[in-house]
């Protein structure tokens, strides 16, 4: 089926509380679709953000951000009081997502939502056996997640790499103990992913009724400072003290002269095969009940991925190193059976990396953004194939209008001749060319980030890759973006291209 559907973040959403959540305005968004004429509706990783508020840097690859918890919904349930005094503190009107003092402020709210959930709900409800059932279901990765958060917040947020020893190391008298003096806290790190997996999967299954599916993103490393690494240190490249040995990057390019030094912990995929790609199998079946499509980013790191020495500053001096390649992904199909992946294929392929795709199956990602160097290019329309996912741009890129404003007059000249239109072309013009050349491309599937459908410009763009800070993934949209008049152009436009 030809398909197409929009690029927005959760957190991106209108919100009164400061950044978009799974309530009203997310149900909205998909009955906006829906008239739209989409079928799609991509996210970024769910997992609760790190450091620099990236969601690929998450402090677990299995949980959800708290910040997604819908307060609205939980006034419903009479788990918050609307006239309490703290909620003025997270209602804002600010265009922008400040993270970290939004989780300050939503953290206190959703410990009186805890209290009162403990203290009105029978032992012998059904919603806490519904809750009991959810902590079993997900005691695999949600123990050492709620534990490792407590401890967090006990140690004032800092890394767990500089907690006290016994804590740092796992000494399991130490834990208990620790355990036994902290129910409470613990639980309540529980009870937030309880009320987020519940909101979340409302949502899907609205979505999913309405036609829509959700199109999800698995990161491919996770962050040192996570508790994936912590409670299962023999997972990854780290020393006796477990300090990382070597960590993820790129190498130096035209676009980063001393490359992009991620500082990712890396996988020691001699274990991983030894154990059967036990870990990865379950994240991959965690994802497909999350999403209906996952796609996997930096898919070429599964070939082979690049180390940088960990003491390192810059990402000059890393190395090649060979990954698990097919094996993991026939491992993957021979317990899960077929899935929905898209293969993140972006940047440099060597043969290996193309082969593995091939013998993988999945569909590999067109950027339009990347097409007007001067040469055919593969992500030039005319060279898509079907089992592709074409886009203008990702939230990693520059929106369609600020790049093509900053593109040098060749370049442009280039595309518009490529597009079709007149040198005295307007920018818009020339961001509506763009997306019709994706939509009218061969791909099974087009996505359209939503900042380029309203046609804004790079202050509106959603990341800039190995930066911290300045406006990274806060972007968020106004009441009204989603107009019946877009629409009404965006359905237009899928008919036109016999899309669903």
């Amino acid at each position: 089926m030809r398909a197409c559907g929009v690029l927005c973040h959760i957190t991106s959403l209108p919100s009164a509380y400061g950044v978009g959540t799974l309530g009203r305005e997310a149900y909205n968004y998909v009955d906006f679709l829906k008239k739209a004429g989409q079928s799609v509706w991509q996210i970024l990783p769910v997992g609760p953000t790190g450091f620099g508020d990236s969601p690929y840097q998450s402090y677990s690859a299995f949980a959800g951000n708290p910040l997604l918890i819908d307060i609205d919904m939980l006034i419903s349930e009479g788990l918050v009081d609307e006239n309490d005094a703290d909620l003025n503190l997270l209602r804002t009107k600010e265009s922008f997502s400040d993270y970290g003092q939004l989780f300050a402020f939503k953290r206190i709210i959703l410990a009186k939502a805890h209290a009162a959930f403990t203290a009105g709900v029978s032992s012998y409800s059904d919603e806490a056996a519904d809750y009991r059932a959810f902590c079993r279901r997900n005691s695999r990765w949600l123990d050492d997640y709620a534990l490792f958060m407590s401890l967090k917040y006990t140690f004032k947020q800092v890394m767990w790499t500089f907690w006290e020893d016994k804590y740092r190391l796992r000494d399991k008298t130490a834990l208990e103990q620790y355990a036994s003096e902290h129910g409470a806290d613990i639980d309540l790190w529980k009870f937030m992913q309880y009320k987020f997996f519940s909101q979340y999967k409302a949502l899907k299954k609205y979505a999913n009724k309405k036609g829509i599916r959700i199109y999800g993103d698995m990161p491919i490393y996770v962050s040192m400072d996570s508790s994936d690494i912590w409670a299962a240190p023999e997972m990854f490249m780290l020393d006796s003290d477990r300090r990382p040995i070597k960590v993820a990057g790129c190498p130096p390019d035209d676009f980063a002269p001393t490359g992009q030094l991620w500082g990712n912990p890396l996988y020691d995929w001699d274990y991983m095969k030894d154990t059967g790609y036990r870990w990865w199998i379950e994240r991959v079946r965690y994802s497909a009940e999350l999403f209906d499509i996952t796609r996997i980013d930096h898919f070429r790191g599964f070939e082979s991925f690049y180390a940088i020495p960990a003491e390192d500053e810059t990402a000059e001096n890393g190395e090649w190193l060979k990954g698990p390649s097919i094996g993991l992904f026939r491992a993957i199909k021979s317990v899960l059976g077929n899935v929905d992946l898209v293969a993140e294929d972006l940047g440099f392929l060597t043969e290996d990396v193309i082969e593995m795709l091939d013998a993988a199956g999945y569909p590999g990602m067109k950027v339009l953004e990347f097409a007007f160097g001067g040469d055919d290019s593969a992500y030039l329309p005319h060279n898509y194939t079907k089992n592709s996912v074409a886009y203008i741009g990702t939230h990693d890129n520059e929106t369609a209008l600020g790049w093509y404003r900053g593109c040098c007059k060749k370049t442009r000249k280039r595309i518009l001749r490529y597009l079709g239109l007149s040198k005295n072309a307007s920018d818009a013009e020339a961001v509506k060319a763009m997306i019709r050349a994706v939509y009218s491309s061969v791909s099974d599937l087009c996505v359209v980030q939503m900042q380029d459908l309203l046609c804004l410009d790079n202050s509106a763009r959603m990341n800039i890759p190995s930066t911290i800070g300045g406006g990274n993934w806060a972007w968020r949209m106004s009441h009204g973006d989603c107009s019946d008049k877009l629409a009404k152009k965006m359905k237009k436009l899928a008919k036109t291209y016999y899309r669903k």
